[in-house]
């Protein structure tokens, strides 16, 4: 595991919680939390699965990113592409947005 991974993926997950309702927040900020690895495995593993379900109602594919976003906090080895694929994400959306303010 690489600290620099690490370190991005805390950015993502900043960056996920400055746009949550403050309940929320501080909800995926216990989540965090080394004592909560209990309830986090679980439910990073139900967001997976509804993520992959997201055709059905209620469900959707924002829960997939968010599951493994948890899921690597306890998985070393998928914080480097995880970080990657969430670095190249966030680059497309900042290319959009500046494609969108050159109209």
């Amino acid at each position: 595991m690489s600290e620099q991974s690490k370190k991005e993926l805390d950015r993502h997950f900043a960056w996920f919680e400055a746009r949550l309702p403050p309940r929320a927040a501080g909800f995926v900020a216990w989540l965090r939390k080394p004592t909560s690895r209990w309830v986090r495995i679980p439910l990073a593993f139900l967001l997976i699965v509804g993520g992959i379900f997201s055709f059905l109602p209620i469900l959707g594919l924002w829960m997939l990113p968010l599951g493994l976003l948890l899921f690597a906090q306890d998985v070393p080895w998928l914080q480097p592409p995880l970080a990657r694929a969430l670095a190249w994400v966030e680059r497309k959306l900042i290319e959009r947005q500046r494609a969108k303010g050159a109209r």
